[in-house]
């Protein structure tokens, strides 16, 4: 078979983006989750309150519950810098950049200045960068050449034909081969694609989207970025796209938090969020109300928080609604009400909605006692870079682990 370009240099820009995916457990075609469609006021654990369930006619009696504990931030900008000075770590690069930055997020965003909110941001900048604005990936090179030749060998495409190909000069004067070769961020390899992209035209290339997902001191999803932009004004001035702020350590910081805490969630531990902020918003909801579902219906469910199935952006029934359907006497729901519902679940109205109600009311009534309205995703993390059995739930706990060191330096 003969290699053209047309063929090379589009399948090996794909093959770059795959082997640079970050380790999150981002589903394919889920859609990110839209923040206009969130309360305009987020509440912020561990002060916010689980949502009560319907009271069944017989309710099961109950050992009384603590409430949680109350958010009590800082209500100066003086004063939450003073906070953010005693918790951040020391040692870290430009220190003093990076606080300003974050009180410039947390002020643009309207979130309290708390030492639970600062905190639960550092512990994931910690995780996902180490505090590098532009995180770097061991190996990068190696790996890219690695699914290169994977992929060549799948379409029976010479590997000596494809580096001939990558040898072309790049915007840059560099040819593609001597980027790959010194590509050390996601950073990088986004440029790289941009311009093999911009170039597909002029060279006669199929044109394509950059797939390139997530960047960043967070590793935010770019396509939440561009959500959220749509939803809530950006306090900053913007340079190019939502994509090139999101890999600046400004942009990236906002978009980040904005991830983590510009939303309401029902949770008592913050460790949830970050199981939310690997998963996606409300999986660690969705999965307790996954579990409810299991225990009333008698099917076996896989806990993963997604309660609808997805493609292209779709939403469609998956094993959930397959399960739901079992009950739909005892909900009182018919198969049209029940989706309805479902297609809430990205966001907190599905909390409020009669399914989710009559779900947890039979679930609290037959075990005799009010159940988690949260549980931990049960997700494999899959990523090039990943070279062992990792999870969602070894994340949050991961991420909790941080935090709760972090809050220590109060």
């Amino acid at each position: 078979m003969i290699l053209s370009k047309r063929l090379c240099l589009p399948l090996a820009a794909a093959l770059l983006a795959a082997a640079c995916t970050t380790p999150q457990a981002v589903r394919p075609g889920v859609p990110a989750p839209l923040p206009g469609t969130e309360s305009p006021t987020p509440l912020y654990p561990p002060g916010g309150e689980a949502l009560p369930p319907v009271v069944p006619a017989a309710p099961p009696a109950a050992a009384p519950t603590v409430p949680p504990r109350r958010v009590m931030p800082y209500t100066s900008e003086r004063e939450g810098r003073a906070l953010l000075a005693r918790v951040m770590p020391s040692g870290i690069a430009d220190r003093r950049g990076w606080m300003e930055d974050i009180v410039d997020v947390f002020t643009g965003l309207k979130l309290p200045y708390s030492p639970e909110n600062f905190c639960a941001a550092i512990a994931v900048i910690e995780q996902e960068s180490s505090w590098q604005a532009d995180p770097t990936v061991p190996g990068l090179p190696k790996i890219v050449w690695g699914k290169i030749a994977e992929k060549a060998e799948h379409y029976r495409l010479p590997m000596a034909a494809v580096r001939v190909a990558l040898m072309k000069p790049s915007p840059t004067g560099e040819s593609y081969t001597a980027r790959i070769d010194r590509l050390r961020t996601e950073k990088e390899m986004n440029a790289l694609y941009e311009d093999m992209a911009a170039e597909a035209g002029r060279i006669g290339l199929p044109a394509g989207k950059n797939p390139i997902r997530t960047g960043g001191p967070m590793q935010v999803s770019i396509e939440f970025a561009e959500a959220h932009a749509r939803a809530w004004p950006y306090p900053f001035n913007k340079r190019g796209s939502w994509r090139d702020e999101v890999f600046t350590r400004r942009g990236g910081l906002y978009f980040g938090i904005a991830n983590l805490l510009h939303y309401p969630a029902p949770y008592k531990e913050m460790r949830y969020r970050f199981a939310d902020f690997n998963a996606g918003r409300y999986a660690s909801r969705n999965a307790a109300f996954q579990a409810a579902v299991a225990r009333l219906s008698g099917r076996e469910l896989e806990l993963d928080g997604d309660l609808l199935n997805y493609r292209d952006g779709v939403p469609s029934g998956g094993s959930t609604y397959r399960a739901l359907g079992l009950l739909s006497r005892r909900t009182g729901l018919s198969d049209d009400a029940v989706l309805r519902d479902l297609k809430l679940e990205k966001s907190a109205a599905f909390g409020q909605s009669e399914l989710y109600r009559r779900v947890f009311a039979l679930a609290d009534a037959a075990a005799g006692r009010a159940l988690p309205r949260e549980a931990m995703p049960q997700i494999d993390l899959k990523s090039p870079k990943i070279t062992r059995k990792l999870t969602t739930e070894w994340f949050a706990n991961r991420v909790d682990g941080r935090y709760q060191r972090c809050l220590a330096r109060q």
